[in-house]
């Protein structure tokens, strides 16, 4: 266990954040999942500047990598134009 009081203040913080960070991470992830598995052009249209903001805001704060990002939103886009 730690034993200075910053240490201890540190060890809250940072489960907040995982939590936080869990959170939103599995927000992004349903989001493109419901956005890949759309058939229809429009509506997919519709979702796609979202869930890319939603996945440029991981990329931000370092949930996830910007190369990741970059990847994630590239496939997206493939898909929403073949539709």
């Amino acid at each position: 266990m730690a034993n200075h009081k910053s240490a201890l203040k540190r060890i809250r913080s940072n489960e907040s954040k995982r939590l936080t960070n869990r959170y939103k991470h599995r927000t992004t992830r349903n989001a493109i999942k419901k956005l890949r598995e759309m058939e229809n052009a429009t509506e997919a249209q519709e979702l796609f500047p979202t869930v890319s903001a939603m996945i440029d805001k991981l990329a931000k704060k370092n949930i996830i990598h910007s190369n990741k990002a970059a990847n994630l939103k590239s496939g997206l886009a493939k898909h929403v134009a073949s539709l």
